[in-house]
């Protein structure tokens, strides 16, 4: 699996960025967003059921996301044309405001190295990926349990101090600076 200091792999998608028609679709890649911060996450499947909780609260925290100059960028290995079937059923999917990657070839899933040994579908896996398209914070769960908003949002704000920031701080909190010993 690709981690903290890797080189986000190059990668040119389809996504499902709108309901509108004629509009609904339009290919991303890792330089779409260049020069800002990241939020790359993947779920399992669509027409789940832990998947739309996070999805759903990702775009309720959209906004929260923009104030600190992150995009939010949503994949699976289902196509574009699942996604948009998705969103139009589901109603907390409907207004998203970020695309849905649709990695249908699992190649971008695969050179993260993230793909379900048994299932071969991606892991609830989240990237955080700094300005220069460097992986700064990555973070896996197993297909049962869905993943913290709070905590990407509280990691995105500590790697945008560039400072130390010690266990459990938040935006807001004292950073850590070292002591100089003396000579």
């Amino acid at each position: 699996m690709l981690t903290v200091g890797d080189k986000l792999p190059a990668f040119s998608l389809q996504s499902v960025v709108s309901l509108d028609e004629g509009r609904e679709f339009e290919t991303l890649s890792e330089r779409s967003h260049a020069g800002r911060w990241q939020v790359l996450f993947f779920w399992p499947m669509d027409f789940t059921f832990i998947c739309p909780t996070e999805i759903a609260e990702f775009g309720r925290r959209h906004r929260d996301f923009t104030d600190r100059d992150a995009v939010i960028l949503g994949a699976s290995t289902d196509t574009h044309y699942v996604h948009l079937a998705w969103r139009k059923q589901h109603p907390d999917l409907r207004a998203l405001p970020f695309p849905m990657l649709a990695d249908t070839k699992r190649e971008l899933s695969q050179a993260l190295g993230i793909l379900h040994k048994q299932d071969g579908v991606p892991l609830r896996a989240t990237f955080i990926v700094d300005p220069d398209g460097i992986i700064r914070w990555a973070s896996v769960n197993d297909l049962s349990v869905g993943r913290s908003v709070d905590e990407v949002l509280r990691v995105l704000d500590a790697l945008q101090t560039d400072e130390l920031c010690p266990c459990n701080w938040k935006k807001g909190d004292e950073t850590l600076t070292p002591k100089k010993e003396a000579a």
